[in-house]
């Protein structure tokens, strides 16, 4: 289990429960025993499933693993112990699994989108602050490909980038010295051409209609790998991928995910 996985399920718990629930503590009886089975009351494609064995280290039986598709009344997971703890868990480990398979649902129907063509879906950065591991986990159950987790594990020149180091030559120069994996936004041909006399093997194209990303592409003719960005949704992204794009990025599936339905019910042992 990861630490960042770690850390936010205890903040989550911490800021939630705080020194208390005062209202498990003054309703149910100290000793009393229970048991409790999450619920997905909707289809869904489920994702958070580690989570819930770090909220509940004992007495948890996970019924479906991240990635599996759920219909409407499935049972997720059972458990049991303490009343208490059950009651004083169960809205942090809702939040997680609402939140989480939402993100793989959505991821589902992208992946699914683009079937059929040679592109994959790809994530983006723009997730949850904290949530970021958890989050890129969930797109990965849904069928979408993981881009870069963070600022530290490949290095994508943006246009920002490209005018503080002086232009496109020279941004690329410094970049490849440091031995990372290198992409590169371009978004005039004239970025495009310099790019790929500089030794880009990685473009980024960025909010292109398909008409105009499909002349990019035939431009480029397989001399570099190609990621298209920007204006991309459910709607759109299959006109993106038929381009003969490598790649098409969608932040809308982690900031636009609806979070799915799921109850927990209680029940005493």
């Amino acid at each position: 289990m990861h630490s960042e996985t770690i850390d936010a399920v205890r903040r989550a718990l911490a800021e939630d429960i705080g020194s208390g629930d005062v209202t498990s503590q003054t309703c149910v009886p100290e000793d009393r025993q229970a048991s409790g089975f999450f619920l997905a009351r909707e289809p869904m494609v489920l994702a958070g499933t580690e989570v819930l064995t770090l909220i509940y280290p004992e007495g948890l039986n996970l019924l479906h693993r991240d990635g599996d598709t759920l219909h409407e009344g499935d049972r997720i997971a059972t458990v049991r112990g303490s009343a208490r703890k059950l009651l004083e868990c169960e809205r942090v480990a809702l939040n997680f699994l609402q939140r989480l398979s939402g993100v793989a649902s959505l991821a589902r129907e992208f992946a699914k989108a683009v079937d059929g063509t040679n592109c994959r879906v790809l994530d983006t950065r723009k997730t949850t602050p904290g949530l970021r591991r958890l989050e890129k986990s969930a797109a990965a159950a849904g069928g979408v490909t993981n881009h870069r987790m963070g600022l530290y594990d490949a290095i994508l020149i943006k246009n920002n980038h490209i005018a503080a180091a002086g232009g496109v030559r020279q941004a690329l120069r410094n970049a490849f010295a440091y031995g990372l994996p290198v992409e590169i936004e371009v978004r005039t041909m004239e970025e495009l051409t310099q790019a790929l006399d500089s030794g880009a093997t990685h473009l980024l194209l960025d909010n292109l209609t398909p008409a105009q990303a499909k002349d990019w592409v035939r431009f480029v003719a397989g001399r570099a790998t190609i990621e298209l960005s920007g204006n991309v949704s459910l709607a759109t992204v299959r006109s993106y991928a038929e381009t003969g794009a490598d790649f098409v990025s969608a932040g809308a599936i982690t900031h636009s995910a609806p979070a799915k339905d799921i109850s927990f019910r209680l029940e005493l042992a």
